[in-house]
């Protein structure tokens, strides 16, 4: 038990000074809020899918892309003319009011088809836009050091808001209607704003995140900066290969779900069910990993181990897939995949970040948690669909993504060596990195 209260979160929260802890508790209840808005409104999202049938999912997948490509260029020219400061008050405010307009669609309206892929597709774009937005403003406050320390505890508020949106989608929609989630989630992002403000306030950067980043009028090519970046940068081109491998295995996994949920569940309450119990079960398992263990394990087995862990597992899962591709297999890989990436690799993911440019913070990093997460998405949504029509079975689709499991896990041994090198010549060329939040 001393083991265990000195190698948790209990020993880096006892080295931490008073200033340091209310910006992480910040931190944590911002990413509650954040991700509790989400997962109040994932379940009704999945069942609009299923709902516009399995077979038609990459339309879906496909439409959040084109939306995704519509939003980084606005994005970008947000950035290039704002401070972060009004960046995130913006954003956030934009997806309030988007939330509002549903709410009064559903009250007025009802849920009809197109209304159904609207939402999916709008519910899609958020929760990824809001999440990198996140992770590139945590990225910006805490250092390369100290996030390692603290990225573990702050997604802990991610998965703890991910375990109670579900039980409060359950137990209000049984009182209230179905409109009456999106208000809730609509007053958690203002809770979200709240706690921004509070960070501004006590980050010791306040200049840096009050000042205008580019007052010279934007270049049309500014907007696609992110993306320019990227393509220079060996560095960036392994995180993007890391996403898209991670999406290809998500989207696999997501399809095969739907597919056996639509064949083996028949009513929509059981599907609903069904998706809140993954849902509590991945976030139960992954907010246990994040506080007592995330630390430790990155500390310890070092960042390259980290990213690579999860990958390898799940190369060995598809195996076991392929020979059985049933229900409760896929369950079990689905909490798995999912939790290992919110205990392990989301955070060690975000740490990557820590040691590149604004520009690549914000700009690079929002394109390839957008578009390019989304890309990936489409794209495999359509090569899945196509092997379907060609008479591929679940089990058979399962093997193909194998190989490229282990590459994935092989990329994110490569990256956590990469960052190593970057941080230790950040650290030789700053003075003040080490005492840096």
């Amino acid at each position: 038990m001393k083991y265990f209260f000195n190698t948790s979160i209990f020993k880096s929260l006892k080295e931490t000074e008073d200033r340091e802890l209310r910006l992480i508790g910040y931190s944590f209840i911002y990413f509650f809020c954040l991700l509790c808005s989400y997962f109040i409104l994932r379940p009704l999202r999945d069942e609009m899918g299923i709902v516009n049938g399995a077979i038609n999912m990459q339309w879906l997948f496909s439409g959040t892309f084109v939306a995704m490509l519509c939003i980084v260029p606005v994005f970008s020219l947000l950035v290039s003319r704002n401070s972060i400061r009004r960046i995130l008050f913006f954003s956030y405010s934009f997806f309030i009011g988007n939330i509002l307009l549903f709410y009064l669609a559903f009250q007025f309206f009802g849920v009809s088809k197109w209304f159904a892929i609207s939402f999916f597709i709008w519910l899609s774009v958020f929760n990824l836009f809001v999440v990198s937005l996140f992770w590139s403003f945590m990225a910006d406050v805490f250092s390369s050091k100290s996030s390692k320390r603290f990225f573990g505890i702050i997604a802990s508020g991610g998965s703890l808001g991910a375990l109670t949106g579900p039980i409060l989608a359950n137990h209000l929609s049984s009182k209230f209607s179905v409109a009456m989630l999106l208000l809730i989630a609509a007053f958690l992002l203002v809770a979200a704003l709240l706690c921004i403000r509070g960070i501004l306030n006590l980050s010791e950067k306040k200049q840096h995140f009050n000042k205008s980043v580019q007052p010279n009028p934007v270049k049309l090519t500014s907007l696609f900066e992110g993306v320019k970046n990227i393509v220079k940068s060996t560095y960036l081109l392994g995180i993007v290969s890391f996403v898209l491998l991670y999406t290809t295995i998500s989207t696999v996994l997501y399809f095969e779900q739907a597919h056996v949920v639509e064949e083996m569940l028949t009513s929509s309450g059981d599907r609903i069910r069904y998706f809140s119990s993954i849902d509590f079960k991945v976030n139960a398992i992954a907010i246990i990993g994040q506080l007592f263990f995330a630390g430790h394990i990155i500390k310890k087995s070092g960042l390259s181990v980290v990213l690579a862990s999860i990958p390898f597992i799940m190369g060995v899962g598809l195996m076991v897939l392929g020979m059985n591709p049933s229900l409760s297999i896929i369950a079990m890989l689905m909490v798995v995949h999912r939790a290992g990436n919110f205990m392990l690799l989301r955070p060690g993911k975000e740490i990557l970040f820590t040691v590149s440019s604004f520009e690549d913070k914000y700009k690079s990093k929002n394109f390839i948690d957008t578009a390019i997460y989304r890309g990936g998405d489409a794209f495999v949504g359509w090569l899945f669909a196509g092997f379907v029509a060609m008479g591929w079975g679940l089990g058979a689709i399962a093997f193909l993504a194998i190989p490229l499991s282990f590459l994935w896990s092989f990329i994110g041994y490569r990256l956590g060596k990469q960052h190593v090198k970057k941080e230790n010549v950040l650290t030789l060329s700053s003075k003040t990195y080490e005492n840096s939040i």
